[in-house]
């Protein structure tokens, strides 16, 4: 029986959909709702013969991942970075031309990616409301450098407001720690979550921001299933740069990483060196080496990795053996 090849477009209206089948190609579009899906995919096997791909774009991929968790075909989401770089040099774009290099793409290497599973209902929950939580510290962040700037043309500027800005920012930091909240009782009312997240805390330097985070990345640690993989995925592995005998960099990390998950892990490690931990040993005795400090603690942000990692894999949680006074 022939694979029928469908490469799905996203928009938050409608999906377009280039199906390749039997040799023959066909496109159309679709309402991007549940009950358009539906009808579309029952024309089709419910098996392994049947391989659908998309590109990952957030919440507007969710109706298709309700309708799809049900089914038996294979299903691949896409970074659309990788999507990107794979394709050369192109010249033009539409929804339609997009639908048909994604039918192509995944017609080539499917063998070689791993097929979409399901998240948990916690888990997808968990990552809107990270969504959320995201959301308002960027606005947030802008506000507050707004504000400092503003503190240099205090007499040029209306005074209503500068009082206008701190009263959305105070809203901010309210539902902030309301989403939060939220947050923390999802992950407490799942046993096994719970259970991640404590120990994920008891890593120098993680909070309950950054333990809740690896939880949603990882989706309970049962997508990237190796340290050296979220390592890679979170930008802190560097690489070489090197061809022939003339072209030599110094191995330096990757730009093609999760930002937001970078970010927070730096945070960790900023916070685990000013704790007495042997991580805060290895900062200062790197440093007094002589070793670049963004390079020591970027070596911190890998180990934070591979610790929680092995607690998890262990059923186990972090000791500080250190008796600093």
């Amino acid at each position: 029986m022939e694979k029928v090849i469908i490469g799905i477009d996203i928009s938050k209206l409608t999906l377009d959909v280039f199906v390749k089948k039997d040799s023959k190609t066909e496109h159309c579009q679709i309402q991007n709702n549940n009950k358009a899906i539906k009808k579309f995919f029952k024309s089709f096997y419910n098996d392994k013969n049947t391989i659908v791909a998309m590109e990952n774009t957030g919440r507007y991929n969710y109706e298709l991942y309700e309708v799809l968790s049900n089914m038996n075909i294979l299903v691949y989401v896409i970074n659309p970075l990788h999507l990107k770089k794979s394709m050369g040099l192109l010249r033009g774009k539409n929804d339609r031309i997009d639908s048909q290099r994604i039918c192509l793409f995944i017609e080539k290497n499917y063998m070689d990616l791993m097929p979409w599973t399901a998240k948990s209902l916690d888990i997808q929950k968990l990552s809107l409301l990270n969504s959320e939580r995201r959301h308002r510290v960027k606005i947030k962040t802008g506000l507050l450098k707004q504000m400092k700037d503003l503190n240099f043309l205090k007499n040029h500027i209306d005074k209503e407001s500068i009082k206008l800005n701190k009263q959305l920012i105070l809203v901010l930091n309210k539902q902030i720690k309301a989403i939060e909240k939220k947050i923390l009782n999802l992950i407490e009312s799942n046993i096994e979550l719970k259970d991640q997240y404590e120990r994920i805390q008891t890593v120098p330097g993680v909070g309950k921001i950054l333990a809740a985070m690896f939880i949603i990345k990882t989706n309970g640690f049962t997508e990237i299933k190796s340290a050296r993989k979220l390592a890679c995925y979170s930008g802190v592995v560097p690489f070489e740069h090197r061809s022939g005998s003339s072209v030599f960099h110094k191995p330096r990390v990757s730009t093609m990483a999760d930002k937001e998950l970078k970010k927070i892990l730096h945070l960790a490690a900023l916070s685990s060196i000013r704790l007495k931990n042997d991580l805060a040993i290895y900062f200062q005795r790197k440093v007094l080496e002589g070793k670049n400090k963004m390079l020591v603690l970027n070596a911190i942000r890998n180990k934070i990795i591979h610790r929680v990692y092995a607690l998890i894999k262990n059923k186990s949680v972090y000791e500080n053996n250190l008796h600093l006074s």
